[in-house]
């Protein structure tokens, strides 16, 4: 079969199309067919070998492999159809389309994946396309985590920093269906696709500061890794919820120190992503209630140029690459 592979850690250009072995199937797993598949930030950090936060870099090394990468197909989220199942598979037929995450298995950017039926995999509506299917668990999974985590009410003012990515955009849907008010900062770039979405404010960070703005909001959802911890924790009314997306060692230290000596809250919890989440997202995306938000879809042979988009943030939504061909 044909996939988008990498055998040492560089820049995009280290990414080619190769036949590589067709997987199979074990008595506990399904075989999938893939039709479509995100490109991630965590794809281009891997690959790369290079994470916003730094102390991530050895462990991660350890487990992707410390001289070249030992899994070298990556690709994390997907939407396919399975076209084998193990003898002790219940969950799934053959026939059915699915779409969720290959967690740390990777290989979503080849032609098929095998997965235990545990993993993370649901059915895809039938109104929902295979490139929106696979441009939705990342983002909709971290975001529902998070949302569910800030306990928002009807009438909340929610921030959301950082907004234009997989999970921002997500986030600020979620938000909205929980009755929030929904503002956001990112390039302005990306203005017209999050104004889109029914925000109530857009802050374009490089021309100003939310921090300076004098508003305050009951929820900040900060997804910027680089972002002041003091800014987000300045706009926060009495009693606000502060969820921090991608965090460092010093940043967690301060979400406790606010929460236990502060009358505000601040979390950093990573995402489980559940089958019960991917359920809950697949009846939202039926409805009509959430969507994903393709910038663009792509052939595997242009794999390079879909992670040069996804890493320099030059996009308006989720970068696909058509699998299936």
């Amino acid at each position: 079969m044909k996939a988008v592979v990498y055998q040492r850690y560089g820049a995009p250009e280290v990414l080619h199309v190769a036949e590589v072995e067709r997987p199979h199937a074990k008595d506990d797993e399904v075989l999938i067919k893939v039709h479509a598949s995100e490109v991630t930030k965590s794809d281009c950090e891997i690959r790369s070998s290079k994470f916003p936060v730094k102390w991530f870099w050895l462990p991660l090394r350890l487990v992707f492999g410390v001289t070249k990468p030992r899994r070298q197909v990556l690709g994390g989220y997907l939407a396919g159809e399975v076209v084998a199942i193990g003898k002790d598979v219940s969950k799934f037929n053959v026939g059915e389309r699915v779409f969720g995450t290959a967690g740390f298995r990777f290989g979503a950017h080849g032609e098929y994946v095998n997965l235990p039926e545990k993993q993370t995999l649901v059915r895809i509506p039938d109104n929902i396309s295979y490139e929106k299917a696979a441009a939705t668990p990342l983002g909709a999974l971290n975001a529902i985590h998070f949302m569910r985590l800030a306990n928002i009410k009807v009438g909340d003012k929610v921030l959301i920093n950082g907004a234009g990515g997989s999970i921002g955009t997500f986030a600020l849907q979620i938000a909205r269906d929980m009755g929030a008010d929904v503002s956001v900062v990112d390039n302005g770039i990306k203005e017209a696709m999050l104004r889109s979405l029914g925000i109530e404010e857009f802050i374009d960070y490089t021309k100003e500061s939310f921090a300076d703005r004098g508003k305050p909001y009951d929820v900040v959802f900060d997804m910027v890794a680089g972002s002041s911890y003091a800014d987000c924790i300045k706009v926060l009314k009495p009693a606000g919820r502060l969820l921090l997306g991608n965090s460092n060692i010093s940043k967690m230290i301060k979400c406790a120190l606010t929460t236990r000596f502060t009358d505000k809250t601040a979390k950093f919890i990573f995402a489980k992503e559940t089958e019960e989440e991917l359920s809950h997202i697949a009846s939202l995306l039926e409805e009509g209630r959430i969507t994903a938000v393709i910038d663009k879809v792509l052939p595997m042979e242009q794999a390079a140029e879909a992670h040069r988009l996804v890493e320099t943030e030059q996009r308006r939504g989720a970068i696909v690459l058509s699998i299936a061909q």
